[in-house]
């Protein structure tokens, strides 16, 4: 991986939008499954993943079933991550509330869950089991009712077990065996066994980032998500084997994945670069990680720690590990990143998995904007209001007058008739 400067750092989005053929057959295959439900759905899976599905949603039996093919250990696992996923959610709840003025003004905001969200899985080189507690627990501490996944299905007919086995434990009310754009089809529009969706959630290729990019409006979102990324700033504290495996955790995902380090000591730098060669080689994907370190990670000597949280923010990334002697006297420099691990004893695969918070990220920069998802994303709110007759009266004049700047008489006449003292009901 090369040792670079900071400024030398490319902050070009990564994220594979897909070219305008692959949106048009994207377009064709989301007006394809509206108009024909289930039919479109189970041809579009034998031509994709080359399965054929009589039925499109997963029996009671074939989850049961899959609890046979994995291992205890994992279940148990499983709940201790999905125990502390809601612990944490739990925190982030909102409450409806309603404030009553002196004149009698009743104002408020009124906090609802959406009905029903949909959750994508990956079921190809991505499968996750962990994504499915990451995105369904958050919906399900907001309140949503019904949360349907849909994942694709593997070459013999059936749903990667760890994944079926994690949807039950995180609450899941209905699986669907189906991928790509006809899965984010089928959420958006409905069909036959599979219902419509209020909002999509969750990771997929650059085909259902098409298809969800394309459906925004008729449904909700949570993000088009990118490759993923981390930064690790790191000064001399810092164990160079401990910055390297970091790295790579992130570098294994995908070609894409994107892994820098930002540090002040070239001696640090020479050392993780060492160790990066090392510890790649031995890792089961070690070429895919090889090709996201090559393609898309750096090392970057900074003239101080300043230079570096300052080139961490420029990149806003995903994932930010402050490996550092004091990593809390940093943490206010920080602006842009989605999530922050502190110290040594944080590495990132924590908040992967167990710490809590919910490791659907912002990617591609987004981080300057926007944040993890969590139970804010599974609620809408409805602003309240009902005036008194003496906020009317006191009211209504600026009312009339800003209406009628904006030549909406309309508007300023709905006021007038209630301001009409010759008015009895007045």
């Amino acid at each position: 991986m090369p040792i670079v400067q900071a400024d030398e750092l490319d902050t070009r989005r990564r994220q594979d939008t897909g070219t305008s053929e692959e949106e048009q057959m994207v377009a064709g295959i989301l007006r394809r499954v509206q108009d024909e439900g289930d039919a479109a759905l189970r041809e579009y899976t034998r031509r994709f993943d080359r399965v054929d599905i009589a039925q499109p949603l997963v029996s009671d039996a074939e989850v049961e079933e899959a609890y046979t093919r994995v291992d205890p250990a994992f279940v148990e696992a499983l709940r201790k991550a999905a125990e502390q996923i809601d612990a944490y959610h739990q925190r982030q709840k909102r409450q409806s509330w309603i404030d009553t003025g002196e004149d009698g003004t009743v104002l408020g905001q009124l906090v609802r869950p959406l009905e029903r969200v949909g959750v994508y899985v990956p079921g190809g080189r991505a499968a996750y089991p962990s994504t499915v507690l990451m995105t369904v627990i958050p919906a399900r501490v907001a309140g949503v009712e019904e949360i349907v996944i849909t994942t694709p299905p593997q070459a013999d007919g059936r749903v990667y077990a760890p994944t079926l086995v994690a949807a039950r434990e995180a609450g899941v009310t209905r699986i669907c065996k189906a991928g790509g754009a006809q899965a984010i089809a089928a959420l958006a529009s409905g069909t036959e066994t599979i219902p419509r969706v209020d909002k999509i959630c969750g990771p997929g290729n650059r085909y259902v980032a098409l298809a969800k990019r394309l459906v925004y409006g008729r449904v909700d979102i949570d993000m088009i998500a990118g490759p993923s990324e981390i930064v690790v700033v790191a000064d001399d504290s810092a164990k160079p084997a401990w910055v390297a495996a970091d790295l790579l955790s992130q570098a294994e995902h995908d070609p894409l994945a994107s892994a820098v380090l930002l540090t002040p000591s070239r001696a640090l730098a020479d050392a993780v670069a060492n160790e990066l060669s090392q510890q790649c080689s031995r890792l089961e994907r070690s070429e895919i990680a090889a090709q996201s370190l090559r393609d898309h990670g750096a090392i970057a000597v900074t003239a101080d720690l300043e230079e570096a949280l300052n080139t961490a923010n420029r990149l806003a990334p995903e994932h930010l590990e402050l490996m550092v002697e004091d990593p809390w006297a940093w943490v206010g420099k920080v602006k842009h990143a989605g999530a922050l691990f502190l110290g040594p004893w944080s590495p990132e695969a924590l908040g992967d998995y167990v710490a809590g918070p919910s490791h659907v990220l912002p990617t591609n920069g987004t981080a300057r904007f926007s944040s993890p998802l969590g139970v804010d994303d599974f609620i809408k709110k409805t602003s309240l209001i009902a005036a008194s007759r003496q906020a009317l009266l006191r009211d209504g004049p600026a009312v009339e007058i800003l209406a009628e700047a904006e030549g909406l008489t309309a508007h300023a006449a709905s006021i007038r008739v209630r301001m009409d003292k010759e008015d009895p009901h007045v």
